[in-house]
């Protein structure tokens, strides 16, 4: 049977067409969540996408995070299902507190736009067991309030329990606290990026084809579980 995997849309949504499609060429079955339904149509797992939903009034994330779909998708995850926030989605997870920290503007006061290589660093995690421990992609970054941010103990806490998912090379675009780019929970079926790997998995638009790795883990996942 083939994974369904829904993607939901938020006033604001921009990269929810494009997740769909990440999903497709993955080999899933890409489902249109509306943000209003609090039903999920019965999917495998959930993609939050990127964009400005709400148009990022009050804080990146802190409107959405109260939208029906939302209810359910936090009440499933807790209960395990797997669930990748990219971007704005990664910010929405964080303000519902499926993830610890926050999301802040990048230290440059300047929208950020550029490929970006990241090391994967975690690869037990739903969202990236496809990739090989610390491998090292390039995917497409866009944010302008991406700079992860946490208490010391909390990121000490991520350090150790693995659940730093991945990290910034090169540069850091935005200022986030240990060059953290991505995060999961502690269970590992939720994961938090910021870069966005649905940009990255063809190469006539994206400048590799390594954010694919994502989408397959996904699958790889809901076959072994």
């Amino acid at each position: 049977m083939t994974a369904r995997i829904g993607v939901v849309t938020f006033p604001g949504s921009l990269d929810d067409r494009d997740a769909q499609r990440a999903v497709r060429l993955a080999g899933a079955e890409p489902v249109a969540l509306w943000h209003r339904d609090q039903d999920l149509h019965q999917v495998d797992a959930v993609v939050l996408p990127g964009g400005f939903s709400y148009g990022d009034y009050l804080r990146c994330g802190a409107i959405s995070r109260f939208s029906p779909v939302m209810e359910t998708v936090i009440e499933q995850a807790r209960g395990g299902l797997p669930v990748l926030g990219i971007c704005n989605g990664f910010q929405i997870l964080c303000e519902s507190h499926l993830l610890p920290g926050a999301l802040t503007r990048n230290d440059s006061l300047h929208f950020v736009c550029r490929d970006q290589r990241l090391r994967i660093e975690n690869t037990s995690s739903a969202w990236t067991n496809a990739y090989r421990p610390n491998q090292e992609i390039t995917v497409p970054l866009k944010n302008g309030e991406g700079g992860f941010v946490a208490d010391e103990r909390t990121l000490d806490e991520l350090e150790a329990e693995g659940r730093v998912v991945a990290r910034y090379l090169d540069l850091n675009p935005n200022g986030s606290y240990r060059d953290i780019a991505g995060i999961s929970n502690a269970a590992g079926n939720v994961v938090g990026l910021m870069p966005h790997p649905e940009h990255a998995v063809e190469p006539l638009t994206g400048p590799s084809t390594e954010g694919l790795g994502f989408f397959a883990s996904i699958l790889k996942q809901l076959v072994n579980a």
